[in-house]
This record gives structure tokens, C-alpha cells and sequence, in this order.
């Protein structure tokens, strides 16, 4: 039962599968209508009901580490952000499908002090990284 609940481990190359058939979706759909390309507060108004969730980039149930991978010097906020799953944020995502478009999403809880924030950012192809740790 416990086995049931714990999300499958998605490696880099199936990482990348994804991203390029989330790429090629090429329909409207009220899931990316409020997006952009970076990350994001998922907004209040956002079809969650149309999510599925497929899997995690998390390796263990050690704290992650909080090192980001900006080697051309975006920042977290960036649209251009490469999305490196062996570093923060995409270390601490589960990786989501659209039932209606088939399109992938990374999201993730950013929680602190007296918050806590859900996070989105549409998987693409074009910025992921293999980066070792």
C-alpha cells in the first residue's frame, strides 16, 4: 500500500522524452494559458483538476540541496533558467501531465516561515540539462 503512494523516480533520459512530447503539443489549452516559461506561482485560478502526476526528480528522502545551476548566469526567475534535475528547484519537483493536452510541468512546494508557496514551471526540452552534482 505505502509502495502505491510513493511517485516513481523519472531518470534524465525519460525526463527528456517528456519535455520533447510536451514540446510538440501544439493545442490550445487552458493549462499553459496563464504560464510563462519560467517558474512560477501557480496561479489561483489554474486548472488543477486536469493535472496528473507522473512521477518525481526527488533521488531520496535526504534534504536535497539548495545549490542552483545558472552557468550562463540566469537566476532562478529567469525564463531561460536551465532546468538541471540533480540541482534546486527541479530537485524537489514531481513532474505532472495535462489529461487534456498531454503537456508536462514540473511543480514543487516552496515553504518557509509562515508560507508556503506551490511552484510551476512548463518541462522543456530546449532548457534541460544533464548537470552532474
Amino acid at each position: 500500500m505505502l509502495a502505491a503512494l510513493i511517485a516513481a523516480l523519472i531518470d534524465y533520459p525519460a525526463l527528456l522524452a517528456l519535455a520533447r512530447a510536451s514540446d510538440a503539443v501544439t493545442t490550445d489549452c487552458g493549462c499553459v494559458k496563464s504560464l510563462s516559461a519560467a517558474w512560477e506561482s501557480q496561479p489561483v485560478s489554474y486548472p488543477e483538476a486536469q493535472l496528473t502526476e507522473i512521477g518525481t526528480l526527488r533521488e531520496s528522502d535526504d534534504e536535497p540541496t539548495f545549490d542552483e545551476y545558472h552557468p550562463e548566469r540566469t537566476q532562478f526567475w529567469s525564463p531561460e533558467a536551465p532546468i538541471a534535475p540533480r540541482y534546486y528547484p527541479s530537485n524537489r519537483c514531481d513532474v505532472w501531465a495535462c489529461t487534456t493536452c498531454n503537456r508536462h510541468f514540473l511543480r514543487y512546494v516552496e515553504g518557509g516561515g509562515y508560507f508556503v508557496d506551490r511552484r510551476i514551471r512548463k518541462l522543456s526540452a530546449a532548457l534541460l540539462v544533464d548537470a552532474p552534482r
